[in-house]
């Protein structure tokens, strides 16, 4: 019993160390693929599109729910100590810093990082991606460094919405329906953000675009070599459901670790 639990052990080691493996070797073939020509303009547009204008409707109700959520709770927690005139610095900080880079984050997860993984992993069971080798064409060039790119140009791009559109519903919660201040709510704002705190949200965005886009198209592109998968429509399922669990939490661990070493 303890020797198969030991082989146990250690089949999950060596699978474990082989997925990393393969997942940083993809990394670097998406990467290089940015300086390979011809480069496809067109499809790298489509890509933003799809990730940026798609998911703006999103990122705009779950920012304006966000920031009037924290208008509220914000204005009743300062009011118990007279500080209502610091509800400005109290939201724009938080969304600047954390809640803005981390929702768009999840959210851009949930609805083009899900669909990037269950596309690629279709066309992995389809054959369409072996078909592209057997014809001399690079996958990563054409499929998955223009989903890259997208990603990294979408996601800082959301995230400054998020942030704007959170303050101004932080703003209509606070000013317009508890009566703080207008002049103390902006100037608080102006007093507290600086550009350390606009360049570390600036960089957990990068950072949250890269491990998104990473995940869920390696998971697709594996499709067939990840352990306990499946096989056909259930493995592509399973493996997106995979994904995106591993970015949300790839993005909550990240984002603990570049607070503690940037703030």
């Amino acid at each position: 019993m303890e020797k198969n639990f030991l082989a146990r052990l250690g089949d999950s080691g060596l699978y474990i160390l082989t997925d990393l493996g393969r997942m940083a070797i993809f990394l670097l073939k998406a990467l290089r693929g940015v300086f390979r020509r011809p480069f496809r303009l067109k499809e790298l547009l489509r890509q933003i599109h799809f990730t940026g204008v798609g998911s703006l409707a999103v990122i705009f109700f779950t920012a304006i729910s966000t920031g009037m959520v924290l208008g509220l709770q914000g204005y009743y927690s300062l009011s118990k100590f007279g500080a209502e005139g610091m509800l400005g610095s109290a939201v724009s900080l938080t969304l600047v810093m954390e809640l803005g880079p981390v929702l768009t984050a999840l959210m851009v997860t949930g609805r083009a990082g899900s669909a990037m993984c269950a596309e690629l992993g279709i066309m992995r069971i389809s054959e369409q991606i072996d078909a592209l080798d057997c014809m001399a064409i690079d996958p990563f060039r054409y499929f998955i460094t223009p989903k890259f790119l997208a990603m990294l140009v979408s996601v800082p791009l959301l995230t400054a919405v998020f942030d704007v559109v959170g303050i101004t519903g932080g703003y209509i919660a606070g000013v317009g329906l508890m009566g703080v201040n207008p002049g103390s709510y902006f100037a608080g704002m102006q007093n507290s953000v600086t550009n350390h705190d606009i360049w570390l949200g600036i960089v957990k965005s990068f950072v949250f675009a890269l491990l998104i886009v990473w995940i869920c198209t390696g998971r697709g592109y594996f499709v067939q070599m990840i352990r306990g998968a499946g096989f056909g429509a259930e493995s592509v399922s399973r493996v997106t459901t995979q994904a995106v669990v591993l970015s949300s939490i790839s993005i909550l661990v990240f984002d603990y670790l570049i607070t503690a070493v940037l703030l």
